[in-house]
């Protein structure tokens, strides 16, 4: 799985949306540093990165009404079997919140929804 641009949030479809969420929970949790060929840049910034992330989705998800387990908004909560972040340091984040989420990856997350049949 992928995590899509960030400018792409608000128009994916449902079934993306609860995707992306449960991919930012697995990842949170035991699949942190968990190789994966489309993900692994992610293990190359904070961890605080990706809970910001997945604010985002949370955030959007909560826009259209979905219920959003609050134990997810804790930056150090990591899953009912991974052992909590003592205090995960908070960081300045950019827009994107990951530098490889620039236009080319825009484009390709495009093209992967395009051959799903969805066109944004």
């Amino acid at each position: 799985m992928r995590l899509w641009h960030e400018d792409l949030i608000f128009q994916l479809p449902r079934p993306q949306l609860l995707g992306q969420h449960r991919e930012c929970c697995a990842l949170r949790g035991n699949g942190w540093g968990r190789k994966h060929a489309t993900v692994n840049y992610v293990f190359t910034h904070s961890p605080y990165h990706l809970y910001a992330y997945h604010i985002l989705i949370m955030e959007e998800m909560t826009r259209r009404g979905y219920r959003v387990s609050p134990e997810w908004l804790d930056k150090n909560y990591r899953g009912k079997i991974c052992p909590v972040y003592e205090d995960l340091a908070e960081e300045q984040v950019s827009n994107p919140i990951y530098s490889e989420h620039d236009s080319t990856y825009y484009e390709e997350c495009l093209a992967n929804l395009r051959e799903k049949g969805i066109e944004l």
